[in-house]
């Protein structure tokens, strides 16, 4: 037998104590829990740990994913009770995703807000998912706005309801897990190369090698460029990512991830609600006499961001059944737009008069605004979790504890005003028969000064056992705090026509917090687990690092989500289906006071109530399925003291009564695959109810044909997407809309060796 093979590793050595001071008080506790028998009287010494982990699976998943550690440790998906979707890295592949968002739009109950800088505004069952809380990687909170690339994910993972026992603050509506590539002991190279639409060149090399007996190095770079990405703006982006590991399913293993991606994208910010005719008592129609491509900012605008982060990972396995993972995360983010909000005022067109859809011509005039966001952010994170199986009190008990830290700051900055001093380019106008005429302007003249700062500290820790209580039973409960001290600072200017001396207005912002979760799982057999969920959560006063006079002092929102489900797995272990039924509550919701609008309270609640399906696997080996439907039919606000927008008895914004996504392939003859599928998603308001506006329902479908050239080596791969290129409202705003993308046709040439 080789030595990769054998189920023993090296006794335990002083020298290879887990990472961090973290994990000190885990370690005693761990290596308690793993004793087998009861250690001799004169025993001085911990017995040699001779265990193994078990292989670690290599090459790509199937759609189907039967493992996550979305739960902070590996867990199976039966044993989870909570409703949770993995799009695996094969699913990524096949649907051409090449961000995190277009993954996340393709998954039911998830809509998203055109928020102020296009970023992921995402709400899950109509609960805000905050971009800058509930995104994590590799269990480690990922909180700036950026263009998440999947060139270096192997999976990604959406938990769906409450999950503030796991993650801390946040995590009302869920958690998108992020789960980077991690080298694996084989040798195995692809290269992609992909052209498309619109000028698309997108290229990914993924290269790993075995570097010893229990090492190897993993690498991943990526190139992305296009004229305008099928959605008006253009693409110009790189990264790198790389994962070397070792000691690999040894007593003690180390990694070291590092990661870099820089962004120079447009963007497509807005187009406008628009009245049908001009009898119309509202803006509230689509454009539809736009084609879903059209652009209309400046060829100068700009989307630019970094993301750079470095993370060193330790496992240490005192037996088969117990372990304890160590992750430190250094990050830095940078954020720099320039983008174009356009309207069509009246005043500015030919005749003076309104626009309306079927006024709409190539004469129309469009007045081009200005939509800037420039911030930076660093962030420190470390995390310590135990894993655990054993006996006690004559029961079975799973459980997982862990501590966590997080250092973050942010910097934000404002445009020098003209009358400041600053130069302020003029933005030229341009008209609808020619939306995207190349004008530009020198962006490199304008100026900024800081608008405000924020620095937090956070600490927090959990505690979880899921216990077998009888044949067939399982009972869950865990409990979490949270401390966070956050401070902010506002800088004003001192006047209208001078910057300095620039003000500061100072707010703190202190939470102490505890989260719960409890459940009962039945599992009759190997392929049913039924279970029954609660969990509280909490989001804090600044969940955008932002304070204010209004809302400092204001304690956390709070929430409660329950939901029943059942999981099935076929006997072959090869299809999943499920299905659950959920209830989210926000007990405590943040509104503004109607006699004192600069005045917060927590007077506000809300619920949403429905059904969520899951179905992914293989039904036959040929016919691959991954799929996913949410219908919501009870969405309600029922205590505001709103006058306007989402008021008392509303259905909140951005809450479609269904949505879904259904995508299968299959292996029509051994060179040949055929795929195809429907994302589709009912109508719903955007943010804020505006009277009389609501984005239309939608379907739009996909489909994909890949013909392999050599076996295991050269394939081909066709996919278009929007097939019918309809122009339909994806992100909403109160006062626009950003389309969908249009039709792209994507060839990709795969390469492994």
């Amino acid at each position: 037998m080789s030595r990769k093979n054998k189920k023993s590793c090296k006794p335990l050595s002083p020298a290879l104590l887990p990472l961090g001071a973290l994990a000190a008080g885990f370690g005693l506790a761990s290596a308690a829990l793993a004793q087998t028998a009861p250690a001799a009287k004169d025993e001085t010494v911990l017995p040699t740990v001779r265990i193994k982990a078990s292989a670690e699976k290599q090459g790509k998943d199937d759609y189907q994913a039967t493992e996550t550690r979305i739960g902070k440790g590996k867990q199976d998906i039966r044993d989870i009770p909570q409703a949770i979707t993995v799009v695996t890295e094969k699913v990524i592949d096949d649907r051409n995703f090449n961000n995190v968002k277009e993954v996340l739009k393709n998954t039911s109950g998830i809509t998203f807000q055109a928020a102020e800088g296009g970023e992921e505004d995402v709400k899950i069952h109509g609960i805000s998912l905050q971009s800058t809380g509930d995104i994590f990687i590799d269990g480690m909170r990922d909180p700036a706005f950026y263009d998440r690339d999947t060139f270096f994910l192997d999976k990604i993972e959406l938990l769906r309801g409450s999950a503030s026992l796991l993650f801390g603050r946040g995590s009302t509506g869920g958690a998108v897990n992020q789960v980077t590539k991690q080298a694996v002991l084989a040798d195995q190279n692809q290269i992609d190369v992909s052209m498309g639409s619109h000028g698309a060149l997108r290229a990914i090399g993924d290269f790993n090698t075995r570097t010893g007996e229990n090492s190897a190095f993993r690498a991943s770079v990526m190139t992305n460029t296009a004229d305008s990405n099928g959605a008006g703006s253009k693409i110009d982006k790189r990264g790198l990512g790389a994962s070397y590991r070792f000691g690999i399913d040894e007593t003690d293993e180390f990694g070291i991830t590092v990661y870099g991606l820089q962004n120079d994208n447009g963007m497509n910010y807005d187009v406008r609600w628009i009245k049908p005719n001009a009898s119309s008592p509202v803006a509230n129609a689509l454009n539809t006499k736009l084609d879903p491509d059209a652009y209309y900012g400046l060829s100068s605008d700009f989307n630019k961001g970094a993301a750079y982060y470095g993370m060193l990972t330790h496992t240490h396995r005192f037996s088969k059944d117990t372990e304890i993972v160590t992750k430190v995360r250094a990050a830095n983010y940078s954020r720099d737009q320039r983008a174009t909000l356009w309207s069509t005022p009246a005043a500015s067109q030919p005749d003076g008069k309104e626009v309306t859809l079927d006024s709409w011509n190539n004469a129309t005039v469009i007045v081009r605004g200005f939509q800037p966001k420039k911030q930076d952010m660093q962030t420190i994170t470390a995390q310590s979790d135990l894993n655990t199986k054993f006996s006690a009190l004559g029961f079975q008990h799973t459980l997982q504890a862990g501590v966590d830290f997080a250092h973050e700051k942010k910097q934000v900055y404002t445009p020098v005003t003209a009358l400041q001093g600053g130069i302020v380019p003029a933005r030229p106008n341009t008209t609808a028969g020619t939306p995207y005429d190349g004008a530009s302007i020198d962006e490199s003249v304008r100026s900024y000064r800081a608008n405000n700062d924020y620095v937090s500290k956070a600490y927090g820790g959990y505690v979880q056992d899921l216990i077998e209580v009888a044949p067939m039973w399982k009972v869950l409960a865990g409990l979490r705090y949270d401390h966070l001290l956050g401070d902010y600072n506002q800088y004003a200017a001192a006047s209208t026509t001078a910057v300095n001396p620039l003000t500061v207005t100072s707010y703190q912002m202190k939470v102490s917090e505890v989260s719960k979760r409890a459940a009962v799982l039945f599992q009759p057999d190997a392929q049913w687990s039924f279970h029954l969920m609660g969990a509280t959560s909490f989001n804090t006063s600044g969940d955008a690092y932002s304070l204010s006079a209004a809302n400092a002092d204001i304690p956390p929102e709070k929430s409660v989500n329950v939901e029943l489900g059942a999981k099935w797995d076929s006997a072959d272990g090869k299809l999943s289906l499920r299905a659950s039924a959920f209830r989210n509550t926000k007990l405590h919701e943040r509104n503004t006071d109607p006699l004192n609008t600069g005045v917060v309270t927590l007077s506000g609640k809300r619920h949403a109530a429905g059904l969520d399906f899951d179905v992914v696997g293989r039904i036959t080996p040929e016919w691959e399925v991954f799929g996913n439907f949410t219908w919501m039919p009870v969405s309600k606000i029922d205590i505001s003291s709103a006058t306007s927008g989402e008021k008392q008895g509303d259905r909140p914004s951005l809450s479609p009564r269904y949505s879904g996504s259904i995508w299968t392939a299959y292996q029509v003859l051994p060179q040949l695959r055929l795929g195809g599928g429907l994302n589709a998603r009912s109508s719903q308001t955007p943010n804020r109810n505006p009277v009389g506006i609501v984005a239309p329902k939608f379907v739009t479908a996909d489909a994909m044909a890949e013909y392999t050239v050599v076996p295991e080596t050269l394939s081909f791969k066709l996919y278009v997407s929007n097939i019918a290129n309809k122009l339909y409202a994806d992100q909403l705003y109160t006062s626009f809309y950003v389309p969908g993308t249009g039709r792209v046709t994507t060839l990709t040439g795969t390469y492994k060796f």
